[in-house]
């Protein structure tokens, strides 16, 4: 079809030396010429072709229609609304008038209460009594006559003023068409042959390429843009916050055990073996292998004797030991299980003993704040860790069932509550986020804790962002540190503050199958 198409309008080019209007020509298969919107854009691309090729050149003509709607095509059958009302009417004197609903009955409810109006106005029909009467005896139904004309030549003779009223009353509407003036252009020809983009091997060989036509090389076209990778929101924010813990002298913890114990990850946080938390509903639990490795024995009976008896000022849980449920094997809840073991390796030279690969490793940053250095082996820590967590939940607009936990820890002598809130406002000032709250919460390994929150613009709500405290002795002193010292703790979700930074009101939308490729690719550096 678009070479038989191009083929025409050569052929005519040659024999008249231009189309004036490529609206009287007719398209190969049809006996009519394409005077049809729709045709003129399938000639277009003939010429587009043609022209890409500079055998043609050609000027444009917009030119403006109308066409019936399917109310305005029963007007030009029927009548128009008026007129059928007037004609289903006696004249005065005549006859018995019509109720109006007597009228509905005869013409229709929509015909009786678009025409009676317009019949008024028009001083066609008039009131006798209850019912309604003809005044005149004949009448001349414009509005079938001017759609007749539209219907015909698309267009209305009397005048713009008639043709907004028809459209007002949704009878026609308005189309915009074009149509062409065509000239012969440098590289005429009646041939269609399209000239040679590439020189094969071939051409070569045989020797066509002598004889071939090539395409010109546009030299100065553009090259397609080349994409290289871009990073994650997540990461860039990762990144951000990560530079804010390293400025604020804090060592980085490894993290890379996803799989932790019972033990690790709720059992040395003085969670109890029946806090809800460890139901199937809320934690991921693996099924081969089941049992993890046991813990060192002192420390494991320390733990398992303060949660069951109690010891260092607490009365304990008071429910039986299951060693079965410390030594399941499960998709670490936390990395808090990660800065149990790291807390840990720092109490061990409280204890008196030397773990492996533990040199200079809490010491990066490390200042006591009281000032009062005793020779039990203690030294300020400050350690932060930012990796995956797991936990069962039902994703919606602000959960995921896998999701990044900011995770920090300060750990020296005499710290308050009132260190923690002031850290935390510092923290968050530093991320861009200045609206933050705190409520006072309950968490088995932290006393006093706090909820944190801040405020999203997007959702328009304050959301909850993190949850920090003061770990408990219950959990601290079985590790061996000394009364004194102090630990504050707090986890921080890593997507909550990258959707409030980039205005991102639904987490699945940034991280799974729904991602925009395109708005990774342009979304800007975060500037803290």
């Amino acid at each position: 079809m678009a070479e038989s198409l191009q083929q025409l309008v050569l052929d005519t080019l040659d024999a008249h030396g231009t189309i004036a209007d490529t609206r009287l020509l007719t398209i190969p298969g049809q006996s009519l010429p394409a005077s049809s919107h729709e045709e003129q854009i399938t000639i277009l691309g003939a010429l587009n072709s043609l022209l890409s090729r500079e055998m043609i050149k050609y000027e444009s003509h917009e030119i403006s229609s109308h066409a019936l709607t399917a109310e305005g095509a029963q007007i030009v059958n029927e009548g128009s609304h008026e007129a059928r009302v007037w004609a289903a009417l006696p004249a005065k004197g005549h006859g018995k008038p019509l109720t109006p609903v007597q009228l509905k009955k005869q013409v229709g409810d929509e015909t009786a209460k678009v025409g009676q109006g317009r019949a008024f106005k028009n001083g066609w029909i008039g009131k006798d009594g209850d019912g309604l009467v003809k005044l005149v005896p004949a009448i001349q139904d414009t509005t079938q006559i001017d759609l007749q004309e539209i219907a015909s030549t698309g267009t209305l003779k009397a005048g713009e003023k008639t043709l907004a009223d028809l459209r007002k009353r949704k009878l026609i509407v308005q189309r915009k068409g074009q149509w062409f003036t065509v000239h012969k252009g440098s590289n005429f020809s009646t041939s269609t042959a399209k000239p040679e983009t590439d020189l094969t091997v071939d051409m070569l060989t045989s020797g066509a390429w002598k004889t071939s036509t090539f395409k010109k090389y546009n030299f100065d076209a553009e090259g397609v843009p080349t994409y290289g990778g871009a990073l994650h929101p997540l990461l860039k924010v990762r990144e951000e916050i990560r530079n804010i813990f390293l400025e604020m002298g804090f060592a980085e913890m490894p993290t890379s055990s996803f799989v932790e114990s019972g033990f690790w990850c709720f059992d040395a946080l003085f969670v109890p073996q029946q806090h809800p938390a460890r139901d199937l509903q809320d934690t991921f639990y693996l099924s081969d292998p089941k049992q993890s490795l046991p813990p060192e024995p002192e420390y494991y009976k320390r733990v398992s004797t303060v949660h069951e008896h109690g010891g260092f000022g607490s009365t304990g849980y008071r429910a039986p030991w299951s060693h079965e449920e410390s030594s399941k094997l499960l998709l670490r809840t936390h990395t808090t299980a990660s800065s149990a073991h790291m807390l840990y390796k720092l109490a061990a030279k409280c204890r008196g003993e030397k773990v492996e690969g533990d040199e200079g490793e809490f010491t990066h940053g490390a200042t006591s704040t009281s000032g009062d250095e005793k020779d039990d082996g203690f030294r300020p820590a400050k350690l932060f860790s930012i990796d995956r967590v797991f936990r069962n939940e039902t994703m919606d607009a602000t959960h995921l069932a896998e999701f990044h936990q900011v995770e920090g820890v300060v750990a020296d002598r005499g710290l308050t509550l009132a260190d923690l809130i002031g850290f935390m406002r510092v923290f968050f000032n530093k991320m861009g986020i200045e609206k933050v709250r705190f409520k006072p919460a309950y968490n088995p390994y932290t006393e006093p804790s706090l909820e944190i929150f801040a405020f999203h613009p997007m959702l328009d709500r304050w959301v909850e962002v993190g949850n920090s405290g003061m770990f408990r002795p219950e959990m601290l002193e079985p590790m061996g540190f000394p009364k004194d010292v102090r630990v504050h703790g707090w986890g921080l979700s890593l997507e909550r503050p990258t959707m409030i930074r980039y205005g991102i009101n639904n987490i699945r939308t940034l991280v799974g199958h729904k991602v925009s490729i395109e708005g990774i690719e342009n979304s800007p550096a975060v500037m803290f």
